[in-house]
C-alpha cells in the first residue's frame, strides 16, 4: 500500500496468541484531518489493532510507518514519542480531584517545589480552550457529567499535543445531546490537523462523525471506504459477510406457558413500556445496539435495579418490588455481562464459586459439607465439561469460557425456571461458545427458559426460538430466525433497511 499523507500507517500487520491469530496482514493508513472510523464485530481485531498502535501490544509481523517512516512501538512511551495517544472507553481519571489536576495529572507546574495553581489552571484553560469547550478547570471532576467527564479525557490525551489520537468507543454511555457536542470536539480536533481513529460499535453515528470507514472481520482488512460513498446497509454486510448459520436442533419445541410475563416496565432514561412473555422451554433473544437498554432490562428483571413502573410476572404470579433474593427464590437466575466481577469471586475455589447460589440446597440444617459440595460440583463439571484439574484451583485460573461455564453451573444447582444470559460468550472461543449453546438447548428440552442478550447477531439467529428487536429503550418488534439473516437484524437494530 502506499503511505503517502498517512500520518500513521500499518503493512501486512500480524499479530498470533497461542491458538489463535487476532490480526492477519492488515494494511491500513490514517491521514492528519481526517476522523477515521475502525468498525468490526466483537472479536473482529479492532483493540488488538489499536493496542499496537498505541504501544501496549507488540505485533508479531508487519510494520508500522509513522510519516511513512518503519518505527518499533514497544512500549506507550514509545507511542508518545511518535505523537500517538489513546483514550480508553475505561475512562482514568480520579474522580476526587480536579478538572486541571487530572488534565496535568503528574505534570502540574511547579514553583519553589509546590504546585503553582494559577500556572495550572491557565494551561489547563489553554487545553481546553483549544478544545472549544468551557469547562470549569477548578471544579472536582467527580462532579460533572459523563459526557463532560470524557473530554476531561480527551484534553488530558491533547495536552500532549499528539498528532494521532484514538478513541475507543467514546459516546458508549452518552445520550445524543452530549454525543453531538463531543463531535464537534472531535471535529475541531481533524480541522485542527490530528488524524482521529475512532472506534464506535454505534453505526448510525459514522454519517456523522466519520471521513473513512475501515471494516475488520475475523482479524482480516475488509475494506476501506469513504463514508460519502457507502451506506450503513453497505457496511454491515462487510462486517458479516457471508456466514453459514448453525441450525437449532428441531426437537427444541417451547411450551405454551408463560414463566415470565413483563408488562410496561419502565426505568428513567433506561428503557420504557417494555412488555413480553417468555414460554416454558423458549430461548428468546434479545438483539439491539450498544445502549439500546438490553443490560438494564435484565438487571431490573432479576431486581438488581428497581423500577418506575410495570409489573413482572413469575408464574403468573406478581413479584412486586423485585429484589435479586425475591427473584431467585422465584426461580431466576441471571449470568451478569461482566462475570469477572460480578459472577464470580476471583480469589476463591471453582468448587466454592459454583455452590453460591445452590448454598441453601445443599446445606442440611443449616451446615455445609465438603463432601456433599462435591457431589453436587462434580456433576456440573461434567455435565458443562468444564476442563478442569482441580476444583479446587482458584477459579480465576480458568480460561474465559470456562469461567463462563462455572457461571451458569452455579445457577444450575438451584434448579431455576429462567435464566437471564447477558453476553454470555464474550470473551470466550468457538468451542467455548457451541457449548454454551449447547447448555442452553439442553436446558430448553427440561422446560427451562432462556432470555438472551448478545451483541454477536449471528448467535441470537442460530440459537433463538423468538428474537425481540430492542432500539432507545424500547422494544421495536420481533422476529423469528427463519426469517430475517444476522445482518439483517443488524439493520432493523438500528432502524434502518436493506436499501438505506
Amino acid at each position: 500500500m502506499s503511505q503517502f499523507s498517512f500520518k500513521l500507517a500499518v503493512e501486512d500487520l500480524g499479530k498470533d496468541y497461542p491458538g489463535t491469530v487476532a490480526l492477519d496482514e492488515v494494511s491500513v493508513g490514517f491521514a492528519p484531518g481526517e476522523v477515521h472510523a475502525l468498525i468490526g464485530k466483537n472479536g473482529a481485531g479492532k483493540s488488538t489493532l489499536v493496542k499496537i498502535l498505541a504501544g501496549s501490544v507488540v505485533p508479531s509481523r508487519g510494520r508500522i510507518l509513522c510519516d511513512e517512516v518503519p518505527v518499533a512501538l514497544r512500549s506507550p512511551q514509545d507511542a508518545f514519542d511518535y505523537g500517538i495517544a489513546m483514550v480508553y472507553q475505561e475512562l482514568s481519571l480520579v474522580p476526587g480531584l480536579t478538572v486541571a489536576e487530572n488534565i496535568l495529572l503528574g505534570r502540574t507546574p511547579k514553583r519553589r517545589g509546590l504546585i503553582d495553581w494559577t500556572a495550572t489552571y491557565a494551561r489547563a484553560e489553554d487545553v481546553l480552550a483549544r478544545l472549544g469547550v468551557a469547562i470549569d478547570v477548578r471544579a472536582r471532576t467527580g462532579d460533572l457529567g459523563v459526557a463532560q467527564q470524557q473530554i476531561v479525557e480527551i484534553a488530558k490525551a491533547m495536552s500532549f499535543d499528539p498528532a494521532v489520537l484514538i478513541l475507543d468507543e467514546p459516546t458508549s454511555a452518552l445520550a445524543t445531546h452530549e454525543t453531538e457536542q463531543l463531535f464537534r470536539v472531535v471535529k475541531g480536533l481533524a480541522a485542527a490537523g490530528v488524524a482521529i481513529i475512532y472506534i464506535s460499535h454505534r453505526l448510525q453515528e459514522l454519517h456523522s462523525i466519520a471521513d473513512q470507514v475501515t471494516v475488520l472481520r475475523d482479524g482480516h482488512h475488509i475494506g476501506t471506504v469513504a463514508m460519502r460513498d457507502t451506506s450503513i446497509a453497505e457496511i454491515v454486510q462487510m462486517m458479516f459477510g457471508e456466514v453459514a448459520q448453525q441450525e437449532r436442533p428441531d426437537d427444541l419445541q417451547p411450551g405454551t406457558t408463560p414463566v415470565l410475563e413483563v408488562q410496561g416496565l419502565s426505568r428513567g432514561d433506561a428503557f420504557t413500556d417494555v412488555s413480553f412473555s417468555l414460554y416454558e422451554g423458549e430461548i428468546l433473544g434479545i438483539a439491539g445496539m450498544l445502549g439500546a437498554g438490553r443490560t438494564e432490562l435484565l438487571r431490573a428483571l432479576f431486581g438488581a435495579d428497581a423500577c418506575d413502573r410495570g409489573q413482572v410476572l413469575v408464574q403468573g404470579q406478581r413479584v412486586a418490588a423485585p429484589t435479586p433474593p425475591k427473584m431467585k427464590a422465584q426461580g431466576l437466575a441471571f449470568t451478569p455481562e461482566n462475570r469477572k466481577e460480578e459472577a464470580l469471586i476471583q480469589a476463591h475455589s471453582i468448587r466454592a464459586n459454583m455452590c453460591l447460589a445452590s448454598m441453601g440446597r445443599i446445606a442440611r440444617r443449616g451446615y455445609i459439607t465438603r463432601v456433599e459440595e462435591q457431589a453436587v460440583v462434580d456433576a456440573l463439571v461434567t455435565q458443562l465439561e468444564i476442563k478442569v484439574a482441580d476444583t479446587e484451583a482458584p477459579v480465576s485460573a480458568l480460561s474465559g469460557g470456562n469461567q463462563q461455564k462455572v457461571v451458569l453451573g452455579n445457577w444450575l444447582g438451584n434448579r431455576p425456571r429462567v435464566i437471564l444470559f447477558d453476553e454470555p460468550t464474550r470473551g470466550v472461543d468457538v468451542q467455548a461458545k457451541q457449548q454454551i449453546f449447547e447448555a442452553m438447548w439442553d436446558l430448553s428440552r427440561q422446560g427451562i427458559a432462556s432470555l438472551f442478550v448478545s451483541t454477536e447477531l449471528e448467535e441470537l439467529v442460530e440459537v433463538c426460538h423468538r428474537i425481540l428487536i430492542m432500539r432507545e429503550g424500547r422494544i421495536e418488534g420481533q422476529v423469528r430466525p427463519g426469517e430475517i439473516s444476522a445482518d439483517e437484524l443488524a439493520l432493523r437494530c438500528m432502524g434502518e433497511t436493506r436499501n438505506a
